[in-house]
């Protein structure tokens, strides 16, 4: 009779979660990705309450692991917002389920709901009514609606019986991704810890550079577009804190600024042009740039104040520097021993995805390196990177992260020689300031920082690693998307037939020319990528293959 009860009640508490917030409007679907859901703010109820069921009997699938859930839209326009559902390895949510999200979320009514979780729930032998326990860890960014749509989602996980929501606060998305990995690794996971973490490790990078690369007083200043969002106010509440930088926080949050309006990197990387906020003072400095929810980082340098253009430092080249910086302690450490052998023997793998400008995957090529490409998406750069002792991945987007093997770090641990100590000590702080989990723009800035303070670069030194191949991106409406199939990495076609034949012909008329297409993961329109020896080029390249493309398939 207690189990029958307890039945009774979670199936109370399911349907008054699903009465509470009824399904999308007719016509409106929701379809969960890479970006979680989203949508206006104000309609967004629905699927944040079923995201918070999700999460729950996702933590109690996994016997009670802290599971996250963030409230954002990430670098989307402040009317706008979302949800993502953090794993519990503090990764993105396991494929595996964004089917099962994706069929709650559209649910048409509170029965069709109920039917939809507890089939779920037997086919993943999840016992409900009480008898698992489920934490979830929520969060949000500083949008107008995340306060609201933060008690939605309590709502929902507190749907299912013995789980527990616990608010967080207001945190960068990295933060949360962190807050779960570290939980349930064992280890401290406050915000507090949070920034203890990143300000010890870049003090101690910065106490291994040599004493011949200190940089002086003009190389110190660093200027950060906040984007009017949580990474600038976060920025604002450590800066003080950072050691060996001057930094300057514009579009902190603080003022009267719009989220994402004409700044953050997201702007800066696509437009190319200098955010708001900045001014003639600030021509020449560095400049670094977060995106609304501190996920995404890119640099930049004001080349004139009667000028609106900028030099842009995207992922691709974040990527680049990082790379140098590993591989030069990865060639101190092994330095060959009597009997030839590596001291430490590693397997460094470098990702990326198509849109990878084709300059970076040469330089990159060119020092020796071999590169892996995988599916556009950070879930798939993510996946491939942890199939290494060190995986690094960077969209130019500017979101990526570096990842070290448990077993690998022990192996760190363990050197203890003088000149591999030191390389060994850079290695380890590292693994503790680039965050684990996710992409993330406070951290990933300051490593980006220690590198060129240990290598003694300025910010040309940086540009000049190579020069960006000029690109063009279009947009094909087409009546099926799915009628577009792709192979390699997305880099060639295979169906239909003869379209891989036909944009072959048109690369081979243009110098350094490349191009590809694919289908958009959203709506029926296909995506063209052309790069080109000239930017003329790679506009005629980009536009030769969308006629291609819409003749066939439009």
């Amino acid at each position: 009779m207690a189990e029958l009860a307890a039945g009774g009640d979670q199936r109370a508490a399911l349907l008054a979660a699903a009465t509470l917030f009824p399904p999308p409007p007719d016509g409106a679907r929701f379809s969960y990705g890479t970006a979680g859901f989203r949508a206006e703010g104000a309609a967004m109820g629905p699927a944040v309450c079923r995201a918070g069921v999700v999460a729950a009997l996702r933590s109690a699938k996994l016997g009670g692991a802290a599971v996250g859930v963030v409230i954002t839209a990430s670098h989307n326009p402040v009317r706008d917002n979302g949800v993502k559902i953090v794993d519990a390895d503090g990764g993105m949510l396991s494929q595996d389920w964004e089917p099962f999200a994706d069929a709650l979320a559209n649910a048409p009514n509170p029965d069709a709901l109920l039917q939809i979780v507890l089939q779920f729930a037997k086919d993943e032998d999840i016992k409900l009514g009480g008898s698992h326990s489920a934490q979830v860890l929520l969060a949000r960014d500083t949008r107008p609606t995340g306060e609201y749509l933060l008690d939605v989602a309590v709502k929902g996980v507190n749907a299912v019986i013995g789980a527990v929501a616990v608010d967080m606060g207001i945190l960068t998305t990295p933060q949360l991704h962190w807050m779960v990995r570290s939980k349930n690794k064992g280890l401290k996971s406050s915000e507090t810890d949070y920034f203890s973490q990143v300000i010890d490790s870049f003090r101690c990078l910065l106490e291994l550079v040599p004493k011949d690369k200190e940089a002086d007083v003009i190389n110190n200043r660093l200027i950060v577009d906040g984007a009017n969002g949580i990474g600038g106010l976060k920025l604002e509440e450590i800066k003080a804190k950072i050691s060996g930088l001057d930094i300057h926080v514009r579009n902190s949050g603080k003022g009267e600024g719009i989220l994402n309006e004409s700044c953050g990197a997201d702007f800066v990387q696509k437009e190319k042009v200098v955010p708001l906020g900045f001014g003639p003072e600030d021509v020449g400095f560095r400049c670094a740039s977060f995106d609304g929810d501190a996920d995404r980082l890119v640099y930049f340098r004001i080349v004139s104040s009667s000028d609106t253009r900028i030099d842009l430092v995207d992922g691709d080249k974040i990527l680049s520097l990082f790379v140098l910086f590993i591989r030069e302690q990865l060639d101190i450490i092994n330095g060959k021993d009597n009997k030839g052998n590596e001291v430490l023997p590693t397997r460094f793998g470098v990702i990326q995805t198509a849109y990878a400008n084709g300059a970076s995957t040469d330089f990159l090529k060119n020092i020796g390196l071999e590169v892996v490409f995988t599916p556009t998406g950070v879930k798939y750069l993510h996946k491939e990177a942890l199939k290494y002792d060190i995986g690094i991945y960077f969209e130019a987007n500017g979101h990526g992260t570096v990842l070290f093997s448990d077993h690998f770090v022990s192996q760190l641990e363990s050197l203890t020689s003088s000149s591999q100590h030191q390389a060994a000590m850079r290695l380890l702080a590292t693994s503790q300031l680039i965050n684990q989990a996710v992409g993330d723009a406070l951290s990933g800035m300051l490593l980006v920082e220690a590198v060129l303070q240990y290598k003694g670069w300025s910010f040309q030194n940086w540009c000049d690693l190579y020069t960006d191949l000029p690109s063009r991106q279009l947009k094909v409406k087409v009546q099926d998307r799915n009628s577009i199939v792709t192979t390699d990495a997305e880099r060639r076609v295979c169906q239909p037939n003869g379209l891989q034949e036909l944009i072959d012909g048109e690369i081979s008329n243009y110098s350094h020319g490349r191009c590809f297409v694919r289908p958009s993961g959203t709506e029926d329109v296909v995506r063209v990528y052309a790069e080109a020896s000239s930017e003329e080029a790679a506009d005629s390249l980009a536009k030769r293959v969308a006629q291609h493309v819409e003749r066939i398939l439009g």
